[in-house]
């Protein structure tokens, strides 16, 4: 499965928001900068957050956008389906009975691929905004880094 720009922008830039405002609107200029998006791009995936209500705009001098709940309750996986990317693994249309074969039929290994699509789903479900912003997703990776390239892990350090 891979992930658009879509979604990683989306909640890259929901993150910075998140770490950002301290209760103030912050401008999409600054966002746009520190996360080294192009603004147009998140003009137009702030608006589908703002449609999907979980930021709210602020017009005038000092306006910008801010969070519409707190970070603690801003799930990812909300962030992702805001912007109309899809959580999936499958080739298949999501709840569709047809397969993704020419004969629409269902592939083999279907059932596998619908399942990671669950399972990555629950996964962004299980993690905030405010998880993100007080680095409590670390999980393995770290491990891993020093398991397997001990150089980058100093690097790192």
């Amino acid at each position: 499965m891979k992930l658009s720009t879509k979604g990683r922008y989306a909640v890259m830039a929901m993150a910075d928001l998140a770490y950002h405002s301290r209760g103030k609107p912050v401008a999409l200029a600054e966002v746009a900068d520190r996360q080294e998006i192009s603004l147009s791009y998140l003009e137009q995936l702030f608006g589908k957050l703002r449609r999907g209500g979980l930021v709210s705009s602020v017009r005038g001098p000092g306006g910008g956008y801010r969070l519409a709940r707190e970070p603690e309750e801003t799930r990812i996986a909300d962030i992702i389906l805001a912007v109309d990317e899809p959580i999936k693994a499958t080739r298949c249309t999501t709840g569709s009975p047809r397969g993704c074969q020419s004969h629409q039929g269902r592939c083999l290994t279907h059932d596998l691929w619908e399942e990671l699509g669950n399972q990555i789903y629950l996964y962004l479900s299980s993690v905030t905004l405010a998880d993100i912003c007080e680095r409590r997703v670390l999980g393995t990776s770290r491990l891993n880094v020093r398991a397997t390239r001990p150089e980058i892990a100093a690097a790192a350090r």
